[in-house]
């Protein structure tokens, strides 16, 4: 229903071509909810939303929360569908990291953690407007992130070599190719324009990871941990380079 191409901002940048205020529609949002430029957003200066995901949560909103209700019925609506909506992809970002930290060879009480807090969250995802209102959905978020970090450290525990730590690292440029990064703690890097080509990526931690023009051309990064379908969007990559069951290979590759 469109929803995301209203609910955010985006400002003038290499990603977007114009500035966009919070609420409004999108330019090149059409009646019937699809985009203008679909097929074209690269060349049109709004690679910006290739590399944009709302893990389900749109459709989720309009679909269930809103029982097909749009924000075209109302600034009520509107205004309640874009409150909702911020919480909503909050939740299913975290569920989607949880499905990758339950997919890993864990130990027993860890694993049962996180199908607990699974649990939980999937359960917040049913509420109205108003329990999604009332929801400390930052508490739930940290709770995720914790218990993910701790199925990563896990997991990354038993990978030969050096583990290097690179969290919040500015690895902007830099040229890591070949670089041993086996096990590799890199989250929250910054890894603008880095060349990856020939890296060993085997069980690397990316979450938050900024991979924006990444040179990833031929890199395998089939068992990366907690790779998005944005991450691998933003970065270069092309016919050679490996990547996780779940994701889609880019289109501009």
């Amino acid at each position: 229903m469109g929803l995301c191409c209203v609910a955010l901002a985006f400002a003038r940048s290499a990603d977007f071509a114009f500035d966009k205020a919070a609420g409004d529609p999108c330019r090149n949002l059409l009646a019937d909810h699809r985009c203008a430029i679909h097929t074209n957003l690269r060349a049109t200066g709004m690679a910006g939303c290739t590399t944009y995901d709302c893990f389900g949560a749109g459709q989720h909103i309009t679909g269930t929360t809103f029982a097909g209700r749009t924000w075209r019925d109302g600034p009520d609506t509107g205004a309640a569908m874009f409150a909702a909506f911020a919480v909503m992809r909050r939740l299913h970002e975290a569920l989607w990291y949880l499905s990758c930290a339950r997919a890993l060879d864990l130990p027993g009480e860890l694993a049962a953690e996180l199908h607990r807090l699974g649990t939980r969250i999937e359960d917040a995802t049913t509420g109205d407007a108003a329990d999604l209102a009332a929801l400390d959905v930052d508490a739930l978020w940290a709770e995720m992130a914790d218990a993910a970090l701790r199925a990563s450290a896990y997991t990354r525990a038993r990978v030969p070599g050096p583990r290097r730590e690179h969290r919040g690292a500015d690895l902007i440029g830099a040229d890591l190719r070949g670089a041993d990064l086996r096990g590799a703690n890199l989250r929250g890097a910054a890894l603008i324009g880095a060349d990856l080509r020939g890296a060993r990526l085997h069980r690397a931690d990316v979450i938050g990871a900024d991979l924006r023009g990444a040179d990833v051309r031929g890199v395998d990064l089939a068992d990366v941990l907690f790779l998005t379908q944005p991450q691998l969007a933003a970065a270069t990559g092309d016919t050679r380079t490996r990547i996780p069951d779940g994701l889609t290979r880019p289109a501009h590759w």
